[in-house]
């Protein structure tokens, strides 16, 4: 069976590494983005699909909420699990990540184990 691909999108170097070697180590295929501009080119310029989304929400040129909202908007990926994962903590925040089209929202810093739960969680 094919792994599991994901893109991590982050902005922080230092954040999207940690969570690319957490999901690497965990078995998955790691892409792994700047922001959500990019996100999007890396995901529509492959030629396999992506099966999962773990994104920041703070990010410049697209922020997270609108990454998702692009990606929700597209049949392809309207039904794909997104976990945002942000340091944003209030509550407006996460609504906001829910009405953009996230899974589930995770507070950083975030726990290894949780995280590669979370994921495996979301894609049976």
């Amino acid at each position: 069976m094919a792994k599991k691909r994901i893109i991590v999108v982050d902005d922080s170097e230092m954040i999207r590494n940690f969570h690319c070697y957490i999901l690497k180590t965990a078995g998955f295929q790691v892409l792994s983005a700047v922001d959500g501009a990019d996100a999007l080119e890396k995901i529509y310029g492959s030629e396999e699909p992506i099966d999962m989304v773990v994104t920041d929400i703070n990010m410049p040129n697209m922020d997270g909420y609108t990454f998702i909202e692009r990606l929700r908007e597209d049949e392809q990926y309207e039904e794909i699990p997104i976990i945002i994962i942000s340091t944003e903590d209030e509550l407006k925040d996460m609504e906001r990540g829910y009405e953009a089209g996230a899974n589930i929202y995770i507070v950083k810093p975030t726990e290894p184990e949780v995280m590669v739960e979370n994921v495996r969680m979301l894609m049976e």
